[in-house]
């Protein structure tokens, strides 16, 4: 394995393990600082640890070029679903973005983070999901299929169990 396709895998992986730790403490954190500090943390490295991906991706298989990442991502995209289409990494600009921001105000604001709407939560952890499903299940084969569907599943026992406690509360 190349140093280049190393450091693109590391870091995916490190961003998938810091997003389910971050989900996954938030979500049991019971408004707790010291775990809501601990799913903060997890959550920003993930989003670093993305940024670092897109780098890597950009430099040792694209060149920097914008119209290579988007001819390579159509070309799996065909591989796979059987659709030429390139569009998906324009999807994947917009989690870069939308992450990013979602830290900004998490550290910015936590109180704020943390009282946001329900739905606001709800449709971006599942854009997300839906994005990690497509990355590891979809696009992938063999033990990383399994892992990334092992991790969505368990994200949505998670769901399931906090939705059940946040009921009871009411």
């Amino acid at each position: 394995m190349s140093k280049g396709e190393f450091l693109t895998r590391f870091t995916i992986w490190v961003t998938l393990a810091g997003y389910f730790i971050g989900v996954a403490v938030f979500g049991l954190s019971r408004q707790r600082q010291n775990w809501e500090r601990t799913a903060r943390l997890a959550w920003t490295v993930a989003c670093i640890s993305l940024l670092a991906h897109v780098a890597s991706a950009f430099h040792f298989y694209h060149g920097w070029s914008q119209m290579a990442a988007y001819q390579e991502t159509s070309r799996q995209t065909a591989e796979v679903v059987g659709l030429n289409w390139g569009g998906g990494i324009y999807i994947n600009y917009i989690l870069v973005i939308g992450w990013v921001m979602d830290c900004i105000w998490w550290w910015l604001d936590s109180d704020g983070y943390r009282r946001r709407p329900q739905l606001l939560a709800a449709i971006w952890q599942a854009f997300l999901i839906f994005m990690i499903f497509n990355a590891t299940v979809v696009f992938k084969t063999g033990p990383l299929r399994w892992l990334g569907l092992a991790m969505c599943l368990a994200l949505g026992v998670l769901w399931l169990y906090t939705s059940q406690e946040n009921l009871k509360e009411l």
